[in-house]
């Protein structure tokens, strides 16, 4: 194709966003409660839901609206099947913790199932095997070494030939029995319960700082204070640092996602490459339809080709494959990714074991913050949890951890210095309608956006975090910091962090 026919609506969209979801009001009071959840995606509800059952008095913070964060742009898969992870854990950690990560994610799978089932919710879960692919000879030696991996630790899974699409295998491996939902339809009805059961939800709260002592007290944006027993930073990116230096232990990708219409049916099950670029196909139903979910071509945030062009990517690769007739949704996502891999679940630091951080899912939310909204139940009632270990951010693995940390910061410092030295070559007046770019305001570095009305909007593109200086994100129009992952609407509005702040607004005189 040499033109993309996407639709560029002003936020990125989301087949799941189409569900109606309740609304709650802004917190305008001081408050307590026995727990402060901040973040009301997947990890943030089902905590919520396990910890109200238990007698707990809990209240959930979310910045924005409920659920339409990450769990809200997900492909939302309920595997196991983590990419090539588990040769990685046995190397890095050892045969029995990589047996605990996988038994974490099955209880995980385990558990949306079940309550789907007790529940009677109806959220399209379908039992689907989970495919990895490999399409050169060096992926698929690496596909037979995770076969290796499956069988020391007991996974129900073999190699099988190919998939059935028109995509050309050299090795194929399935996991049996996982499975795939709609996530928002699933979370909805446990928030429901959340609030019968005494639980309450304030939207539009941004939590910004915590004071500490025996009861912390969780501060808002606008002044407003909640006093409580436990926090629980659940926001994607943990609200406060405390000297944990998350923002140097982790990285932030992004990928994307098209939901399309073919011309070829989809025969059932989820499918992932090993090789790069990551190609993920999976199907929804959809007005008595199969939407199919195509996405892939991660990469760090802010770094990289102009965004639109892998949506473009997604486009000819699903046209090559299936055919598209429509593709009425198109969204992005973004991840964070641990230095050794594996979620950061537990207390913020080890000298801080009332104030409990959940992050870092690698792109696995689904089976990841459940497993984690498990384990912080467990943490919160003192109950012995087997993976509370394998999960504590107190950790530190030598290798690969330092090597990466090194990297990481290296990567940090090289965009610290680009971003100070670049000179735009454009001017505001030089922007289209719906064009966003760096440009020259009063001979300083600029990010502007023209909007579809033709209003200009000016920011200073430094983030408020540590001073990186932000990239234009055509495909999303959003200015994302390719430092620590950051990123700001177009008029310069937090959109995810670990920044707090807004970008500064520019006056052109």
């Amino acid at each position: 194709m040499t033109k993309s026919n996407f639709k560029m609506p002003q936020y990125p969209e989301s087949y799941w966003r189409d569900l109606s979801l309740p609304s709650f009001g802004k917190l305008s009071e001081h408050i307590s409660a026995d727990i402060v959840i901040v973040g009301g995606g997947i990890t943030g509800i089902t905590a919520g839901y396990l910890l109200v059952k238990e007698g707990f008095k809990v209240a959930i913070l979310e910045a924005g609206q409920i659920l339409s964060g990450t769990t809200g742009h997900t492909t939302a898969k309920v595997t196991a099947q983590h990419g090539l992870i588990y040769d990685e854990l046995i190397s890095h950690f050892g045969l029995e913790k990589a047996k605990l990560f996988y038994e974490a994610s099955t209880g995980a799978l385990d558990f949306i199932r079940n309550t789907t089932k007790e529940k009677q919710i109806d959220c399209d879960f379908s039992n689907e095997d989970a495919f990895m692919y490999a399409t050169s000879d060096e992926y698929a030696k690496k596909i037979e070494k995770e076969l290796d991996a499956y069988r020391k630790i007991g996974i129900n899974g073999s190699l099988v030939d190919g998939i059935p699409f028109d995509i050309s295998t050299k090795a194929t491996l399935m996991m049996r029995n996982q499975a795939q939902f709609h996530p928002l339809k699933y979370l909805q009805r446990l928030l429901q319960d959340f609030v019968e059961f005494g639980g309450v939800v304030y939207e539009n709260t941004t939590a910004t700082d915590i004071g500490e002592g025996d009861h912390p007290v969780v501060i808002t944006r606008d002044g407003h204070r909640v006093k409580c027993k436990h926090v629980i930073a659940a926001s994607h990116f943990p609200f406060v640092d405390m000297m944990a230096f998350y923002f140097a232990r982790m990285h932030a990708d992004r990928s994307y996602i098209l939901g399309i219409k073919a011309k070829k049916d989809f025969p059932g099950g989820m499918y992932i490459s090993a090789d790069e670029p990551t190609r993920s196909l999976r199907y929804t139903p959809y007005n008595g339809e199969k939407l199919i979910l195509v996405g892939g071509e991660s990469h760090k945030t802010g770094q990289g080709i102009d965004t639109i062009k892998h949506y473009e990517a997604l486009e000819n690769f699903a046209e090559k494959v299936f055919g598209i007739t429509d593709f009425p949704y198109r969204w992005s996502a973004q991840d964070l990714i641990t230095l050794d891999k594996v979620a950061y679940i537990g207390p913020i630091t080890s000298k801080r074991s009332n104030i409990l951080v959940a992050t870092g899912y690698r792109k696995w939310g689904m089976t990841n913050g459940t497993a984690a909204a498990m384990l912080l139940k467990d943490i919160i009632l003192e109950k012995k949890n087997p993976y509370q270990e394998l999960f504590d951010p107190a950790r530190f693995q030598a290798d690969p951890g330092i090597k990466k940390l090194i990297s990481i910061n290296t990567d940090v410092a090289g965009h610290l210095i680009k971003g100070k030295l670049e000179v735009a070559p454009k001017e505001p007046s030089d922007l289209e309608i719906d064009e966003g770019a760096v440009v020259m305001v009063n001979g300083k570095r600029t990010g502007a956006y023209k909007d579809t009305d033709g209003k200009l909007h000016l920011v200073d593109t430094t983030c408020t975090h540590l001073g990186c200086e932000t990239e234009w994100n055509h495909g999303d129009r959003t200015w994302d910091c390719p430092c620590h992952g950051s990123r700001f609407s177009y008029n310069g509005e937090v959109f995810s962090g670990p920044a707090k702040k807004p970008l500064k607004k520019v006056d052109m005189e």
